[in-house]
């Protein structure tokens, strides 16, 4: 297994601590204040963000893509993002029907990939997505981190970006639906 691979595997294995850290603090397990938790996951899914970053730089600069690479590495994003969204709406600070849009969008997609792929077709991850996911990560760092407890403000910003991420992530739906037309109708 090669270093990317490795570093895909890891941030599967971190989400674990990941939601330990978060539900766990929240629910009082750790003793003390949950803010200490609250950083620590925070702190988790960050290290988890960034291998995300690297194992593909490094994969693309080495020439190091892998079959196990192409599955895995979406769909260890997609778990990392969809428990920490769990885990949010669990602890009330991002509403449910928003996570639904959100992980339905992920599964559409999915989906749709596994479709083209059998046909040897590649749907390559778009703009739209890649500012998608952005959003979505840093929607759910300033979820798990309620910062508008010490500034209210906060708590707008935080909104403000929520209703960005899901609407990129419409967006970025139909951006995937409309250029690859020809996967749905079978016309490849």
């Amino acid at each position: 297994m090669n270093l990317p691979n490795k570093l895909t595997v890891f941030r599967v294995i971190l989400i674990v601590p990941f939601v330990v850290a978060l539900l766990g603090g929240a629910a009082g397990w750790f003793g003390g204040n949950p803010l200490y938790s609250e950083i620590a996951a925070l702190a988790i899914f960050i290290i988890a963000s960034l291998t995300d970053l690297i194992d593909g730089k490094i994969a693309r600069k080495y020439n190091l893509i892998t079959n196990f690479g192409k599955f895995m590495d979406p769909l260890a994003d997609k778990l990392l993002v969809s428990a920490a969204m769990i885990a949010l709406v669990a602890m009330g600070r991002i509403p449910a029907w928003v996570v639904i849009i959100i992980i339905s969008r992920e599964f559409v997609i999915s989906g749709f990939r596994l479709v083209a792929a059998d046909n040897r077709v590649v749907i390559a991850a778009s703009y739209w997505g890649k500012f998608k996911t952005t959003f979505q990560m840093v929607m759910v760092c300033l979820m798990i981190v309620d910062l508008s407890r010490f500034w209210p403000w906060m708590g707008v910003v935080t909104d403000v970006i929520m209703w960005i991420a899901l609407a990129l992530t419409v967006i970025s739906l139909g951006d995937y639906l409309v250029k690859n037309k020809a996967v749905m109708k079978g016309k490849m």
